[in-house]
């Protein structure tokens, strides 16, 4: 069903023509039940062998796919043009995997968005889907929540953890709880369609995300692979001639897990395998390719951090490393030389795989300390990794 930018007259008819479709439907399903049914010994209907309460569930099913599509089509990114809120069943969800993103995360409730269709929806701690449609209507019912006292207010210091590419927030949960557990901080864990919008989409949802951190004193990123230049994009934006949104002054510090903070070669090679097949890149999605193919023109838009950031990086402190398809030491994915980025205050090479860096206890142990002290394991010992300006000066007689 394609998404309809209509007014009240053009909403109307497609009201009507649901309400047509329903009644039709029911009546057809009534004509059929009766001519072509027969009733059993135990008291159940059937219809060519499928007992009755399969095939209603069936009916139902179809009648709300219907209303569903109808009213995505209805308005503006699935806005009621009445403003009503629109009738929802409470049931659980998966919590958004790769088509959702994050653009409110207060506690463990989110508000996400969509990626395809555009709509929004409330999930509570559960994942249970308590509002959904327009953005507004599903901060109302967000607000509502909270002003009857079901959800405790954010205050201390927050740690944003974001995942990489193709994965979901549950990659980052054992760093996220360990830091919550051991650091005190308040876990602000962040979904976001990684497959499915380009890196400067998935900024903006961040900045949505963060805008919602109220009661907040500081706040800190962790983050994994490709959540790294999501960041950096974000705060890419304060030098755009009209910046969408303003970078967070709360910001302290930031821990990078094999960050591509140089592109990924990897991503360069497999295009090439697979002659950039149409199928390979609506799979990988529009940050895979950004990746891969316009490397150039995605950098310009990342920001080097102004606060303390570090870099832990996996490899095996060689010139071999584990993947035979990129040249040097490596974690599998990531290049150990394409996640250094100037400026770094303190660099750690891990001796795990790149997609073990968000559990490793060595690695959650780094970040903890640096969190709280700006250094992985003691100031003595630091790698930092010099700015251009310093580099050069350094090497001035």
């Amino acid at each position: 069903m394609p998404r309809f930018i209509a007014g009240n007259k053009r909403s109307n008819a497609m009201t009507r023509n649901c309400n047509r479709f329903d009644n039709q439907l029911m009546r057809d399903c009534s004509r059929n039940l009766a001519l072509r049914s027969r009733f059993d010994r135990e008291g159940c209907w059937y219809n060519d062998g499928v007992k009755r309460p399969a095939f209603a569930a069936a009916i139902i099913a179809a009648l709300v796919l219907c209303r569903s599509a109808c009213a995505q089509g209805a308005g503006d990114g699935g806005k009621p043009v009445d403003g009503t809120a629109r009738l929802n069943i409470a049931w659980r969800t998966f919590g958004g995997e790769q088509f959702w993103s994050d653009e409110l995360v207060y506690g463990q409730w989110r508000i996400q968005r969509q990626a395809i269709s555009g709509h929004y929806r409330l999930l509570d701690p559960h994942n249970v889907r308590r509002a959904w449609g327009s953005e507004d209507q599903c901060r109302a019912a967000f607000a509502e929540a909270k002003r009857v006292g079901s959800i405790p207010p954010l205050k201390g210091k927050a740690v944003v953890t974001l995942h990489g590419l193709g994965r979901s927030r549950d990659h980052m949960e054992a760093i996220a709880s360990f830091l919550e557990r051991e650091g005190g901080f308040t876990s602000i864990n962040v979904s976001y369609a990684s497959t499915r919008r380009s890196i400067d989409q998935h900024a903006q949802s961040l900045a949505h995300v963060i805008d919602g951190l109220e009661g907040i004193d500081e706040i800190n990123f962790v983050c994994h692979s490709l959540g790294n230049l999501v960041v950096r994009r974000y705060l890419g934006e304060a030098t755009a001639d009209e910046p969408r949104w303003k970078v967070d002054p709360r910001i302290k510090r930031m821990v990078m897990l094999g960050p591509p903070n140089n592109g990924a070669q990897l991503a360069e090679v497999l295009a090439d395998v697979l002659h950039d097949s149409d199928l390979a890149w609506f799979v990988a999605g529009p940050s895979a390719w950004q990746l891969a193919r316009q490397w150039d023109d995605a950098k310009q838009k990342l920001a080097v951090p102004k606060f303390e950031f570090g870099i832990i990086a996996g490899g095996c402190g060689d010139a071999r490393g584990l993947n035979p398809l990129i040249a040097g030491d490596d974690d599998l994915i990531v290049r150990v030389e394409e996640t250094k980025l100037p400026g770094a205050c303190d660099f750690y090479l891990l001796n795990c795989r790149h997609g073990h860096l968000t559990t490793d206890e060595t690695a959650m142990k780094c970040v903890l300390s640096f969190l709280q002290h700006g250094y992985f394991t003691s100031a003595d010992k630091r790698q930092p990794i010099a700015s251009g300006g310093e580099a050069a000066a350094a090497a001035q007689p």
